[in-house]
């Protein structure tokens, strides 16, 4: 199956996001207009520290005129790599650095109407340096037990899509590790000592 583009037009050029009209013709052979929403990527951050916690963000959207919970992120800036972006963003958002980022899953967020893709990673081995915000970032961040980040996703206080997905793919593919979060705090354990013992 091909699709054929007979006409692009742009609608916007922002500073962070261009709008295009498509002419193009489907896989069934209709030819239908489409608007898109072109967009440089973006990478995002489950950031575990050592005593089992999840640090999230909690965020002023103005598109939804809401503050949502969500884990770090941000956009790519030109020429700049997944992984690049994410060690930056991490900073700027919580004031943490990583020494291990590990790439979970590349998702496309709203692949109707936009060319996004979000690339998660999982941050480990924080150390503390000092938050860099911009100034158009109305934000506050916060450790979060895991077990609890995961209630707060059925109860709906999370509901920012690259959240739920990021949780869940840590859970997902650390299953031991996210098994033993909620005994952290009880044991004193170490993120180190459960890793030594997989």
């Amino acid at each position: 199956m091909s699709v054929k583009v007979h006409k692009i037009t742009s609608l916007y050029k922002g500073k962070l996001l261009d709008v295009v009209l498509e002419k193009v013709m489907l896989p069934n052979g209709r030819i239908k207009d489409r608007e898109i929403v072109r967009h440089p990527g973006a990478a995002a951050m489950v950031p575990l520290l050592d005593d089992g916690k999840v640090v999230l963000v909690r965020q002023y959207r103005h598109a939804v005129g809401e503050f949502l919970w969500e884990i770090p992120a941000g956009t790519l800036e030109a020429d700049e790599d997944p992984l690049g972006c994410a060690r930056r963003e991490l900073v700027e958002e919580t004031g943490y650095e990583a020494t291990r980022l590990d790439e979970l899953a590349e998702i496309l967020p709203a692949p109707g109407y936009t060319d996004e893709r979000i690339h998660i990673f999982l941050a480990t081995g924080l150390t503390s340096v000092g938050q860099k915000l911009e100034d158009d970032e109305v934000l506050e961040h916060q450790p979060i037990p895991f077990d609890t980040a995961l209630e707060m996703i059925t109860n709906g206080k999370i509901q920012d899509a690259k959240t739920i997905a990021g949780l869940l793919l840590t859970s997902m593919q650390q299953p031991a590790l996210c098994r033993d979060l909620g005994e952290i705090g009880k044991t004193g354990e170490k993120l180190g000592n459960l890793s030594q013992q997989e």
